[in-house]
């Protein structure tokens, strides 16, 4: 267990050093910058802007006073003491910098709000999806053959087809505007999560349900599940004790990319139902080339997918005593 997660731990740091260095200078690459606007700034304005940010320096000077921490100066560089003229101290230090164009709010503000609304909507997307994938799987696997495996294959095929948004599309017009339950965008209640919840779960829902009727099909098959029947166990027994324990292993090594599509699918969905999530803010900051919030936001979602992903594999050993961490 500590040699696994002591990989896990070293190759975490050599993703996120990838992430960061790999993003930062991709983004300083396109034109433009975050004090381009529609309405032109008067040239002084614009040079004293990019001088309080550093962003007249050279960008490989950029990029170690974003890493940090260090202190630098248009001398040179100096190591852990001197004068300060970071604008910020630097993600070494957990300090992600200024938003440029939210003024007065730094990074770790904005996403100290807007993550828990964007753990919040993910957290029931990824409860929608798991109950219809698994009851939709254990049901098409014990009814296999019948018109109600038939259906439940095709609506499989067509939630994983149409995307999020489609989806999402679909909802607003019959729950928003025909029947005029739900609202169609916003956030503050309750009554503002069911739509895009459902939106982004759905798609998922679609695979756990071909997954999980997979792999119950495969374990029903199972000498061992034969053996439990044969002792007299009630089928609901064999079904609880045995057969859903090793039917739903496909479904738990697919709980890390689902959850890495359900943060990625909800930057369209928040920004379709208007929601100040995480996802939202990513988006606003590629269109606005706001370099610190967008390389916050990223550096976000490459720990949390990492860190589930280790979760998933460490939750798959449990459930599978056959599977060593070592081979992990």
């Amino acid at each position: 267990m500590l040699q696994f997660l002591f990989r896990r731990l070293l190759w975490f740091a050599i993703t996120l050093f990838s992430v960061v260095t790999i993003s930062f200078f991709l983004m300083r690459a396109v034109r433009g910058g975050p004090f381009d606007n529609e309405r032109a700034l008067h040239p002084a304005i614009e040079a004293n802007l990019e001088a309080r940010y550093h962003l007249d320096w050279p960008v490989w000077k950029q990029y170690l006073q974003y890493v940090g921490p260090f202190n630098l100066d248009h001398e040179g560089l100096v190591l852990f003491g001197g004068d300060n003229s970071n604008v910020f101290g630097g993600v070494l230090t957990g300090d992600l910098g200024p938003s440029f164009k939210l003024r007065d709010y730094t990074v770790n503000d904005i996403i100290g709000q807007s993550l828990p609304i964007s753990i919040a909507l993910g957290s029931v997307a990824m409860a929608i999806a798991l109950t219809l994938g698994l009851t939709a799987g254990i049901v098409s696997a014990l009814r296999r053959g019948t018109a109600l495996d038939l259906g439940m294959r095709l609506f499989a095929t067509v939630g994983i087809a149409l995307p999020n948004f489609v989806i999402a599309a679909f909802l607003i017009i019959i729950f928003a505007f025909q029947l005029e339950l739900l609202p169609v965008a916003g956030w503050g209640s309750p009554r503002y999560l069911p739509l895009p919840a459902l939106a982004l779960g759905a798609p998922f829902a679609a695979y756990i349900a071909r997954l999980t009727r997979t792999g119950m099909l495969e374990v029903l098959s199972a000498d061992y599940i034969r053996t439990a029947r044969a002792k007299g166990l009630p089928e609901w027994l064999v079904l609880l004790r045995h057969a859903i324990k090793g039917g739903i292993l496909p479904v738990v090594s697919y709980l890390g990319p689902a959850t890495a599509g359900i943060l990625t699918g909800s930057l369209v969905i928040e920004r379709m139902f208007a929601i100040p999530g995480t996802g939202s803010h990513f988006v606003g900051s590629a269109l606005n080339r706001d370099y610190t919030l967008a390389m916050g936001v990223t550096i976000l979602y490459t720990v949390l997918v990492y860190g589930l992903n280790t979760l998933v594999d460490l939750a798959y050993t449990l459930l599978d005593p056959r599977i060593e961490l070592e081979n992990s």
